[in-house]
């Protein structure tokens, strides 16, 4: 399937994706199911944004990775309370927008005004290979994609792009970078990594993400402007590519987890080594009072946090990280799990814990029992002091 959305995006004119919610598979109690459109994305349904007080439709064929083809809806909900875009009608027996849905990855190419092309990926190794192409981490998707390298007009940005010489940044120099233009644009709106390190951390992982962009262009511009003398030359230009998108992501969450932990003062080690060379990717407090627990059994020291950008199926990889700790955290920024998988980890006694935001795209009944960032973070707090 890779092939074929690779392809699709290079025709589309607009590509959005989104991880599909407990509302968009008709969880929640609407009256019909399909995907919550975001209003910053509305030109990929609508030519300009719909009037407040007045619904509007508009049908479409969308042809689908399976090569089926529905008549489906764009629907803009607009009279009383109501103010949304959605996509809804797929026809009987329509396969990718039920429960066991929640948490995969739906993409809509707009290739013209005519032609619409969806694609539903249910696998995660799938998922992770298409954000990893495109150097996206889940907090940039409920977006269109930047298909076309616009030009953001953001004066710091530039700034420190333009003064960028030598090599390619390391990932978290990046990192520091974005935090440090940010830290006091939250400041002057009351909010930073103590009192709203939810929002904190998907504003910085949002900010990297546009930081990055622009630095990729600047080194990469000779790709548009010189030809390649031989198609190994391209292959490896293009992989260096793929491989520095890929780590950027990879490492992202965890550069901006730690920088919140030490904000608020948490005693905590990256990689600290358990039981059998296993690595927990955050251990709290510190690994010597780790292997101590061992002989004191003071277990209700210790905490562990695993941070995995998706974790739609990948979750159980954390159960054997640290046998000394009964409860595995675990920090993701899927939007969506189903209920059978969450009841699994309930069941494995993994805590799951998301940006706050977040929370609402998970099947209602579990909303209360998963934990944000902030509840974490007291957590641990706790423990400590």
């Amino acid at each position: 399937m890779s092939y074929d959305i690779h392809l699709s995006i290079s025709d589309a004119q607009l590509v959005y994706c989104k991880f599909l919610s407990a509302n968009d598979v008709g969880l929640t109690g609407g009256h019909q199911s399909g995907p919550y459109v975001a209003k910053s994305a509305v030109s990929i349904l609508f030519e300009e944004p719909c009037v407040r007080g007045r619904n509007k439709t508009k049908t479409v064929n969308i042809h689908w990775h399976d090569d089926s083809i529905t008549e489906s809806n764009f629907k803009y909900y607009g009279s009383g309370t109501r103010n949304e875009y959605r996509i809804t009608t797929f026809g009987r027996g329509f396969p990718y927008f039920k429960p066991s849905n929640i948490g995969s990855l739906f993409i809509l190419c707009k290739i013209d005004t005519e032609t619409f092309r969806g694609y539903v990926i249910e696998d995660e190794l799938e998922i992770d290979s298409f954000l990893d192409y495109y150097g996206l981490s889940p907090a940039e998707t409920n977006a269109l994609l930047d298909v076309n390298d616009s030009a953001h007009e953001d004066a710091q940005l530039k700034r420190f792009v333009d003064q960028i010489s030598g090599d390619f940044p390391s990932t978290s120099e990046i990192a520091l970078q974005a935090r440090s233009v940010l830290t006091g644009i939250l400041l002057r709106k009351h909010m930073n990594a103590i009192s709203q390190p939810d929002q904190t951390l998907v504003n910085w992982l949002k900010y990297e993400y546009l930081l990055f962009k622009e630095i990729e262009k600047k080194f990469n511009q000779d790709i548009l402007e010189v030809p390649f003398t031989s198609i190994d030359d391209f292959v490896n230009r293009a992989n260096s590519v793929l491989n520095r998108r890929k780590s950027r992501a990879g490492r992202s969450l965890e550069n901006h987890l730690s920088e919140v932990f030490r904000i608020n003062s948490l005693r905590f080690v990256e990689q600290g080594t358990t039981e059998q060379n296993k690595k927990p990717d955050f251990l709290f407090p510190d690994e010597r009072t780790y292997l101590d627990s061992l002989t004191t059994f003071e277990y209700d020291k210790l905490a562990m946090l695993a941070a995995k950008t998706t974790c739609k199926d990948r979750w159980r990889q954390i159960l054997t990280e640290a046998d000394k700790i009964e409860t595995k955290h675990l920090f993701t920024l899927q939007q969506g799990i189903s209920s059978n998988q969450l009841n699994e980890m309930k069941t494995q006694k993994v805590q799951l814990v998301v940006p706050k935001q977040y929370i609402s795209t998970y099947p209602l009944e579990h909303r209360e029992w998963i934990w944000d960032l902030s509840k974490f973070v007291r957590f641990i707090k706790e423990k400590q002091s």
